[in-house]
């Protein structure tokens, strides 16, 4: 038995990125941490909020690479010199990652209350319709 791929299927035309793109989200390597949430803050924008307590905004990273969002986080070296009797708050380094859609713009990154936002926007599809000529053969 083969398995029928989005690109091989006979009325999906073209959509093989898309399946290249599931599964690279699929490896993108997110763990747990740190946790986030996602949320539709309108019908064409949404907010990624990740729990970040510990790290200061020069720890952090917001980029877009290859139309995906990637958030890195690596605290400064002092973290070392100090002395915990007890360590409960998380500090390791992280990244997480976000593949987004044709159309989708980050915009604002804020930091609030050990809360880092970030905000995406996507851009309304437009409507097109297209009118294909019809030749005839030898023409």
């Amino acid at each position: 038995m083969t398995k029928l791929t989005l690109g091989a299927h006979p009325y999906m035309l073209g959509f093989d990125q898309l399946e290249r793109l599931l599964e690279r989200s699929a490896k993108s390597g997110n763990e747990g941490y740190p946790p986030f949430n996602i949320e539709q803050t309108s019908d064409n924008s949404y907010r990624i909020t990740l729990a970040v307590a510990g790290f200061g905004e020069e720890d952090l990273s917001v980029t877009v690479e290859d139309r995906q969002l990637v958030i890195r986080g690596r605290q400064g070296a002092d973290m070392n010199e100090r002395v915990f009797l007890h360590r409960g708050i998380a500090a390791r380094q992280f990244q997480r990652s976000f593949v987004l859609a044709d159309g989708v713009e980050v915009g604002a990154a804020i930091m609030e209350n050990g809360l880092l936002h970030v905000d995406l926007t996507r851009a309304p599809p437009e409507t097109v319709v297209q009118t294909i000529k019809i030749n005839k053969r030898g023409q």
